[in-house]
């Protein structure tokens, strides 16, 4: 498995400074956060997206992912939604992400309302994913927190570029532990987004292995199945600027997760 982590741990930072700092304590890459408060987002122009290109081939560090913020099971217009995922879409790939980031958003609809919508408008915009090389992921998260419930989405897509991105916090605060969450999203994962928190009520983020979060859990079923995607640690430190700093912990983080590949089934 290969790790990287979430620019939500360095909010604002130049992503020079970004792809130095990964490279520098061992990432093989980054998640970047596409969100108008920082340096890459879908109105970003050309000659900012290839210097992120450039910037990040300089280091030796791949983007892995943009991390968007369009809700799938919104419900909010087509047209809206549809725009949203296309500029995402595009980003990733004029950045050359393999993966683009959406959440559910569902809210408080109908649960096969806004299933129903979701995988209408996923299955919509896969063909111009698939021809730009581009795998949108799903995270499990609000509305559909638990495996089961992005599972119920994607399935009906049935599009080898429209699949699951596993934030592990939410599918614990779900109630499903990593034997549950895997076989549900196994079909589907693109990759894993590790965190650590005290409980669920203090969301702070803590370093890697001193919280409540089954990352060993999680590790080992992967490890077990022969999974050898990637591992990305989501350090939410844009919403709570209190926590320590980020790259303070980037090396013991990685120590962490090294330790448990180590102890993984193959």
């Amino acid at each position: 498995m290969k790790l990287a982590f979430s620019t939500l741990g360095v909010p604002g930072m130049p992503l020079p400074e970004v792809a130095r700092l990964a490279h520098a304590h061992g990432y093989d890459g980054v998640e970047l956060r596409a969100h108008p408060e920082e340096p890459l987002h879908p109105g970003t122009g050309p000659r900012d997206r290839a210097g992120a290109v450039a910037a990040f081939a300089a280091a030796g560090v791949e983007i892995l992912g943009v991390a968007g913020y369009v809700r799938v099971a919104s419900p909010e217009p087509d047209e809206a939604v549809f725009d949203a995922l296309n500029g995402l879409i595009r980003l990733a790939a004029d950045v050359g992400a393999r993966y683009a980031r959406v959440f559910p958003g569902g809210a408080d609809r109908p649960a096969a309302e806004a299933d129903a919508d979701a995988a209408r408008r996923l299955g919509a915009v896969a063909p111009l994913a698939a021809d730009l090389g581009v795998h949108v992921l799903l995270e499990t998260h609000d509305s559909h927190r638990r495996a089961r419930d992005v599972a119920r989405v994607l399935g009906p897509v049935g599009h080898p570029n429209v699949g699951a991105l596993w934030d592990v916090l939410h599918t614990w605060l779900g109630g499903e532990t990593p034997a549950v969450s895997f076989p549900a999203l196994a079909p589907h994962l693109g990759y894993v987004q590790l965190k650590d928190v005290a409980s669920p009520d203090d969301r702070a983020p803590l370093p890697l292995g001193t919280g409540v979060l089954p990352l060993g859990g999680c590790v080992d079923v992967l490890g077990r199945a022969g999974w050898d995607g990637w591992l990305c640690w989501e350090y939410e430190r844009r919403w709570h600027p209190e926590a320590a700093d980020f790259a303070q912990l980037m090396g013991p983080g990685r120590a962490y997760v090294e330790g448990l590949l180590s102890g993984a089934a193959p």
